[in-house]
């Protein structure tokens, strides 16, 4: 059964992702109802009994099933159709990709209770940079229409979707929402994983390429929140950190775990 969820959730979410924007109520609906099915089938992947499946598909599907949780709420609240046509699609793919790539199993047995917490903070700090990712993504689209109001515009679906987007400042509100708390959850994330490295991993702190991507990733969404704090820092400048701290993110454990489990066959460690 968990199997024809995830197909049923892949198609729910593709669906849905490119609805006429007049459907805003099935939309809403179908993306619910996808989410529903894609939490129920990741559920029973990534907890079999005594233990926790990881691995770059699992982090890639759990991220990508609370992003379309975050972006539903959004949607409540304003016009965010630009948003579901890139977050709908990648979740349609993301929560098939476990099938393909299992991973590994980490037995719980003589684990920390702080193991498990350090998982679900690391999701939700995935999560959050990745929803704001996608949301850099649009506000670039939108500073680009603004640089070209006079030029021919291509029209159909998403230029129409952008278009229907708040204003870019209430964008840019957000994106910085998003950040300050997913740079909140990051520094949890990685101050757990150096103070309580042998009660979460049963081995001392040691800097590996997953470390260093991850204070990478944290050092450039800490320089670009202090900038947007003391320089005022904006457009292009803002959107190019957010991308380049989420681009670092995502090798630290979903690209060096994708190497070693489909390149290397390694298991997780």
């Amino acid at each position: 059964m968990p199997n024809a969820f995830v197909f049923l959730a892949a198609l729910l979410y593709a669906t849905c992702a490119f609805l006429p924007l007049s459907q805003r109520r099935l939309v809403s609906a179908g993306a619910v109802a996808g989410w529903l099915l894609h939490a129920t089938a990741l559920w029973s992947e990534a907890l079999p009994p005594g233990g926790l499946r990881l691995g770059f598909a699992t982090v890639l599907s759990a991220t990508l099933l609370i992003s379309v949780a975050a972006w539903w709420f959004e949607n409540r609240n304003m016009t965010l159709d630009g948003l579901r046509v890139l977050v709908l699609p990648c979740a349609a793919v993301a929560v098939t990709l476990p099938l393909i790539f299992p991973g590994s199993v980490v037995p719980l047995a003589g684990k920390s209770v702080l193991f498990s917490w350090h998982i679900a903070i690391a999701m939700l700090a995935y999560a959050t940079l990745t929803i704001a990712a996608f949301h850099a993504v649009l506000m670039a689209l939108q500073e680009s229409r603004l640089h070209h109001r006079g030029a021919p515009r291509p029209g159909g679906w998403f230029d129409a979707a952008i278009e229907r987007l708040p204003a870019l400042l209430t964008m840019e509100k957000l994106l910085f929402r998003l950040i300050g708390f997913g740079f909140a959850l990051l520094t949890l994330t990685v101050l757990s994983g150096i103070v309580f490295s042998e009660q979460l991993f049963g081995t001392p702190f040691k800097v590996d390429h997953k470390t260093i991507f991850t204070m990478l990733s944290w050092l450039l969404f800490g320089v670009l929140l202090a900038g947007r704090h003391w320089r005022g820092w904006r457009g292009k400048t803002a959107l190019t950190f957010t991308l380049a701290g989420f681009a670092t993110l995502l090798l630290a454990y979903v690209g060096s775990r994708f190497v070693l489990e489909v390149v290397l066959h390694r298991g997780v460690a």
